[in-house]
Order: structure tokens, then C-alpha cells, then sequence
């Protein structure tokens, strides 16, 4: 993965709110010093308001850069979710970014980019998916859920959808698209899997990559608290190279890892 930027702490004045899909909002900031440096997979941390409650900040994948905007994705699942969805615009909020690592896009060469994303994991996927298009590569988006409501693709291209229940694409799950896709996939030459999503999609996704020797990045998701590796809220088990298993910050290794140190 890449190296992190230096995060830096500012006041961000939120400028639209868009509702998608029900609980689901994409909120715009304005933060230039943030927006010039974020990378596809990074994500903030945002404090809400200035009282109390919430006391701890809730991270967010960078959804999106527009200039000196950045967009993010927020489902409404708690009271510092809410809040924040129920901001009005012009309001401010502390925004500590861009935090954590990158997707990975130089060191494995591929030509075709394999977005795979369940429910809200499609949050850092627009960036990614953009920032690919500009270098070349070409980009298919895999994208999962329970039903078709819970399947968000707004303004992603080349979408190929699974549901639990069948009422929109493939019948399964998004592994089993993966699997169904694959030969056809293949065609367009040498593939990497970039992924976000929940944590049980992403162990069978890991598990399906490396048997099928395929290259693949994980973005994970975790309880962060501060986002700079002091509240110790995001240990994650990871494989040890070396032989057996180490603990790290997602926070600060993460949250994007290579799929083969996923413990499965």
C-alpha cells in the first residue's frame, strides 16, 4: 500500500447534501488542504459538533474529490451518523484528514481494475474508480446486496450487480458473481481486485483471490477513534510474512491491505 500524507485538522463548511438512497447521504465539504492531498482509499475522521456528544469522531472514506471539495458517503446507523445527516447546509464541522494509506496502483501491473464493493463499501470506489480511468486502466464494478436497495451505484460505470434475494443482476453473493464473471473478466487482460465492503464478504473474497492467484486490495473497516494510531480502537490480526500473525492500527497500516495477510 502507499504511504500516508500528513493529516492536518481543519474546520470544514458543509456545502450540499445529497439523499441517494434511504439513510444514505453523500455530504460535501469544502477543505482544500485536504482535497489536494487525498489518495483513493483514504479516508477522515469527523467530529460532528462541538459538544460532547458524540465524543469520539467517526471516519468516513473519502468518496469523491471535486477540486477543493470532497465528497463522502454516510449511512445514518447511529447518533454521530445521524447528526451528521441531519447537518444543515452551511454548517461546520472539524474534519482531521486525509488519514490512513491508498489503494495500491503501481506495484502489481495490470489493465483492468475489478471494483467489488457490498452495500456502503461502495463509498471509496468513485474516487478509485476516476483516478484509474485517468491513468488508463480500464474499470468494471462488481457491486453486491441483501436487495436492491441496497445497492449503491450512483454515478459508477460499468456496474454488473449481485443480490441475496435475486431482485436485481445475479442471484448470490458478490464472490459468486466473481466466480460467474471471471472467464469473461479475463478477457480484458491481466486483472486486479480492489474491494471494500463488510468483513465477512471481504474473508471470502480473499479466500477466492488467492485461490485464483489473483492480485487484490482490501479496504476494512473498523471502530477509529482518533485515526492517528492513540486510541488503539482498530487493532486488526493481519499474517505474519514471517510465519504466524502480527496486530496492527488499521488506522495507520491500513485502512487498504493486501488480501493475503487477511487472516481466513
Amino acid at each position: 500500500m502507499l504511504e500516508t500524507n500528513s493529516p492536518v485538522d481543519i474546520r470544514a463548511t458543509i456545502v450540499q447534501m445529497r439523499s441517494i438512497s434511504l439513510g444514505v447521504s453523500i455530504i460535501t465539504l469544502e477543505c482544500s488542504e485536504i482535497a489536494a492531498s487525498a489518495k483513493p482509499g483514504n479516508f477522515v475522521n469527523i467530529k460532528i459538533n462541538d459538544a460532547t456528544q458524540p465524543l469520539l469522531r467517526r471516519p468516513f472514506s473519502i468518496h469523491h474529490v471535486r477540486g477543493s471539495l470532497i465528497d463522502l458517503m454516510v449511512k445514518s446507523i447511529g447518533c454521530g451518523t445521524t447528526l451528521f445527516c441531519n447537518a444543515p447546509v452551511g454548517s461546520s464541522v472539524m474534519v482531521l484528514g486525509p488519514l490512513g494509506n491508498s489503494f495500491d496502483r503501481s506495484s502489481t501491473p495490470f489493465q483492468t481494475a475489478i471494483l467489488v464493493s457490498g452495500g456502503v463499501g461502495t463509498a471509496p470506489m468513485l474516487f478509485l474508480e476516476k483516478t484509474l480511468v485517468g491513468e488508463g486502466k480500464k474499470v468494471i464494478n462488481l457491486i453486491g446486496g441483501r436487495t436492491k436497495n441496497d445497492l449503491l451505484a450512483q454515478n459508477l460505470a460499468n456496474c454488473r450487480f449481485a443480490t441475496d434475494d435475486g431482485s436485481v443482476g445475479f442471484r448470490g453473493t458478490i464472490v459468486q458473481l466473481l466466480q460467474s464473471e471471471l472467464p469473461d473478466l479475463k478477457k480484458n487482460g491481466t486483472l486486479k481486485i480492489f474491494a471494500c465492503g463488510p468483513n465477512l464478504m471481504l474473508k471470502a473474497l480473499a479466500r477466492f483471490c488467492h485461490e485464483h492467484r489473483l492480485a487484490c486490495d482490501l479496504s476494512l473497516e473498523s471502530l477509529m477513534g482518533c485515526g492517528i494510531g492513540i486510541c488503539y480502537g482498530c487493532c486488526v490480526e493481519v499474517s505474519n510474512p514471517a510465519g504466524g500473525s502480527r496486530t496492527i492500527l488499521l488506522c495507520q497500516e491500513g485502512p487498504v491491505i493486501n488480501a493475503e495477510l487477511l487472516q481466513i
